[in-house]
């Protein structure tokens, strides 16, 4: 049992907070936020309500991301390097004083810190030279990988030095889990799925750099 308690987290989402390992800095703990879970689950209509709240569970669905083809595919063939470009190291789950929690790789900055998001990098310098040549790194990744993803967010992707550059590390949005495996083992359509998730990238990067004089919800419909 790892004990939490009188630690705070170092990043929060609606559904997640993430802490460092009090016994290991080099991990980070993503534990569930309970009463948001339960908040969420409660607006839900009620035909949703019937599959349960496993559905909106994001750790499960982590869990899940991590087995999805293209990851167990390059981790048989030994090329766990390639897997992890991109991706902070999984280790599974463990027992915390707040309830189960994924453990990975905690991502940090040069000074140790937690790594800035994407997010805050483009609020301070746009979409500058050395950001461009690192988005285009990740998704190029995402093709040669074939890795699923959600719709690629800004505030869930953060920046490491990776050998004297910068580098983009998904940190949250694994996975498709609304995809049957038998259609994400298509290659095409896969090849499909990630170039709509890499343009959407695309725009929302340039919403995110603009001066958002309208809502991002309709700035992509235009």
């Amino acid at each position: 049992m790892i004990d939490l308690s009188g630690l705070e987290p170092f990043a929060s989402g609606y559904n997640r907070h993430c802490y460092q390992h009090p016994d290991d800095p080099t991990l980070c703990l993503k534990v569930l936020r309970p009463e948001n879970i339960e908040a969420r689950y409660q607006r839900q209509a009620w035909p949703k309500k019937v599959l349960g709240k496993a559905r909106i569970d994001d750790n499960r669905q982590e869990l899940r991301a991590h087995q999805q083809q293209a990851i167990r595919k390059l981790l048989a063939e030994d090329q766990s390097s390639l897997v992890w470009t991109h991706l902070p190291r999984f280790h599974g789950n463990a027992a915390t004083s707040l309830g189960p929690a994924n453990v990975s790789e905690f991502i940090s900055g040069s000074d140790g810190l937690p790594a800035e998001t994407l997010e805050h990098y483009l609020q301070r310098l746009g979409f500058d030279q050395p950001m461009q040549g690192a988005v285009d790194r990740f998704c190029q990744w995402l093709i040669e990988t074939g890795i699923l993803t959600r719709n690629l967010l800004p505030h869930n992707l953060v920046i490491a030095i990776r050998n004297g550059q910068p580098e983009l590390f998904l940190v949250d949005g694994l996975g498709a889990p609304a995809i049957p495996d038998r259609l994400a083992a298509i290659p095409a359509w896969r090849k499909r799925y990630i170039t709509r998730r890499i343009r959407r990238f695309y725009l929302r990067i340039d919403w995110e750099s603009g001066a958002k004089n309208q809502s991002w919800e309709v700035s992509q419909k235009l």
